[in-house]
C-alpha cells in the first residue's frame, strides 16, 4: 500500500546542458488550518529549471500527501515545500505558487521564488 513520505526521490537530468522549464500542477494539496484544525485545499503550481537532477513525480505526490494531517499556515507550508525541493534537487530556478481555496470569504495565493546563486535566466524570446 502506498503511504505518504517526506522523501523526495530524484533522477538524473537527461539534458543538464540546457535551461528548460518543468511545470507541475498538483490540484489536490491539503493541509490543516493550525487554528481550527479544518482542512485547507490548494492547487500547487511548480515551475523549475533543473540542474543535475529532476524530481520523480510519484515521490513528489507522496511528499505532498505527507502534509495532509499537518497544521500549517499557507505562507509557512509554501516556503517549507520550496526549501525541501531546493535542498533535494538543487535546481537553477524554482517557483512555487500555492493557490488556496476560499476560506471565510478570503482566497490566498502565496508565491515563493528561488534562484541558484550565479544562475542567470536566458533572455526571453518573443515570437511574432
Amino acid at each position: 500500500m502506498t503511504q505518504p513520505s517526506e522523501e523526495l526521490e530524484l533522477f538524473d537530468n537527461p539534458n543538464p546542458q540546457k535551461d528548460y522549464t518543468i511545470h507541475i500542477s498538483i490540484p489536490e494539496f491539503t493541509c490543516l488550518c493550525p487554528k481550527t484544525g479544518q482542512p485547507d485545499f490548494a492547487t500547487l503550481d511548480i515551475a523549475y529549471v533543473p540542474d543535475q537532477h529532476c524530481v520523480e513525480l510519484k515521490a513528489l505526490k507522496m511528499y505532498v500527501w505527507s502534509f495532509r494531517e499537518q497544521g500549517a499556515f499557507h505562507e509557512a507550508v509554501t516556503n517549507k515545500i520550496v526549501e525541501d525541493l531546493v535542498a533535494a534537487c538543487q535546481p537553477r530556478y524554482l517557483r512555487l505558487t500555492s493557490d488556496f481555496n476560499v476560506r471565510g470569504g478570503i482566497y490566498t495565493k502565496v508565491v515563493v521564488d528561488y534562484r541558484k546563486p550565479g544562475w542567470k535566466a536566458p533572455e526571453l524570446i518573443t515570437l511574432p
